[in-house]
């Protein structure tokens, strides 16, 4: 469906950015800080940088913020160390860890910008880890209590709340992105996800009816990672693995956090594997309660598979050794779109698979939705005059801001565009070589130099667009599909 002329963005659009606390803060168990499980994290990939300093953001959160400002953010999409707040997860607050974040509000707010606040973004503290994790119901109590805390904390300036960031990579792709933090005892280790996906749903639901409850005028939602699932062919079988897959990859976790209900496909994907968790009294009453105000997502690209005719003894055989997610035998394996490009690390770049996931989830939602995540990451060249010349990020962002737009002149409503991220970060898979920022960090993976910050081309860019409300002019003409 092509348009002469699209809708323009809505007044009051939250043009806006994305970082997380461990990739961006540093200061790792400074100022009474507990571990998490990813500051207990060992294993990275080879040649890339731990998150002890990472962008040393808590040392520098002004000097960021001020740029925040001057490049025009209207918003800026963070989360909360829980270990900072609360060390061990559920014992004492931390009065310094409560200061920053009142700090970096506050000065957030003094900007004229919107602090939009993820509750919890892959960070367990290791305290609540080493006591089972996700997969002792106790931490459900743990999450609601520190959301509760932070409600309380900072509720009457942060308007917009998230829950869990990205539950569903949690479960399906945790060993890969170094944040499953669990020991599977069970002889299946799948079946213990489930229950650990269960129990976050759970407390997602706890945190949704607190906020409801202290904060009648504050907002709340998931946010899922959402790349809409695409058949290899028009082959049935191959439709059908698309469907299948669409349903245990994205709508067992929005189905759950707006309706309150497990979607029926991966309900029957799960009791097929004899993966569905266990349930007490009163937990489907309590998924049902709680009530999502908008739906956030995180989007970078689509994806593409083909039927697999492998049976389930074969899944039964093969459960332990593969990625859970990745490729289930008797449902799904990865395919190739020829039809996308991909970018410098082997991402996939699909501007119309954004616009559709924006109408699919809207059709069956009928939420408003907020981006939380969209963004390209490239190892970019700081020059000797501390320019960035990052135009590739600028065509990524254009080519999906326009996609966004035609979303919006489709009908669906829109609140708000987080690009990830807003200044450089610890890119979880690549370390900081895989840059997505607006604002260059001067550091390398292992040498620190000054940390310096510099403006790359796409900050006047990105300055320009929410400037004027979307993409000026002079970039229409520049938009390919």
């Amino acid at each position: 469906m092509k348009y002469s002329q699209l809708d323009p963005f809505p007044e009051g659009f939250l043009w806006s950015g994305s970082t997380s606390a461990y990739q961006v803060e540093g200061a790792t168990l400074e100022d009474g800080k507990g571990p998490s499980v990813v500051d207990l994290r060992t294993q990275f990939p080879e040649g890339t940088s731990d998150y002890k300093v990472a962008s040393d953001h808590y040392h520098r959160f002004r000097e960021d913020v001020a740029l925040f400002g001057e490049m025009g953010l209207k918003a800026y999409r963070f989360s909360v160390s829980w270990s900072r707040v609360i060390p061990d997860g559920d014992g004492e607050v931390n009065p310094q860890g409560i200061e920053f974040y009142r700090n970096l509000i506050g000065e957030l707010r003094s900007k004229g910008i919107e602090p939009i606040v993820t509750l919890y973004h892959f960070d367990l503290p290791a305290a609540l880890h080493e006591r089972g994790g996700w997969s002792n119901r106790e931490t459900i109590d743990a999450f609601e209590r520190y959301a509760r805390i932070l409600f309380e904390e900072f509720g009457g300036e942060v308007k917009y709340w998230l829950g869990i960031n990205e539950q569903n990579m949690m479960i399906l792709h945790g060993d890969a992105i170094g944040t499953s933090g669990e020991d599977h005892d069970d002889s299946d280790p799948h079946k213990d996800l489930y229950q650990q996906n269960h129990h976050m749903m759970l407390a997602q639901a706890r945190a949704f009816n607190a906020l409801h409850e202290m904060l009648p005028e504050a907002k709340i939602g998931p946010a899922p990672n959402i790349a809409i699932v695409y058949a290899a062919t028009s082959k049935p079988e191959d439709m059908l693995a698309a469907d299948s897959y669409n349903a245990i990859r994205n709508w067992l976790y929005l189905d759950m956090a707006v309706h309150g209900r497990y979607n029926s496909t991966a309900w029957a994907y799960l009791r097929a594997h004899g993966w569905e968790p266990k349930m007490e009294d009163g937990d489907l009453e309590l998924l049902a309660s709680a009530k999502a105000d908008y739906v956030a997502f995180n989007y970078y690209s689509s994806m593409t598979v083909q039927a697999d005719h492998r049976s389930m003894t074969e899944t039964k055989s093969s459960a332990g050794d593969q990625q859970l997610g990745a490729s289930d035998p008797g449902v799904q394996e990865p395919a190739d779109n020829p039809n996308l490009e991909k970018t410098a690390f082997g991402w996939e770049i699909d501007t119309v698979g954004f616009r559709i996931t924006f109408r699919q989830i809207w059709e069956r939602y009928h939420l408003p939705l907020l981006v939380t995540e969209n963004g390209l990451g490239a190892p970019d060249t700081l020059e000797a005059d501390g320019s960035v010349h990052d135009g590739y990020r600028i065509d990524y962002l254009r080519s999906h801001i326009h996609a966004m737009q035609e979303a919006i002149t489709d009908g669906v409503e829109v609140m708000g565009y987080s690009p990830w991220s807003a200044i450089d970060l610890i890119s979880t898979h690549s370390g900081v070589t895989k840059r997505y920022g607006f604002i260059y960090v001067d550091r390398d993976e292992f040498d620190l130099r000054t940390l310096d910050r510099f403006k790359k081309d796409s900050f006047y860019w990105y300055q320009r667009v929410i400037e004027a409300n979307g993409l000026p002019d002079e970039d229409a003409d520049k938009v390919t599909a």
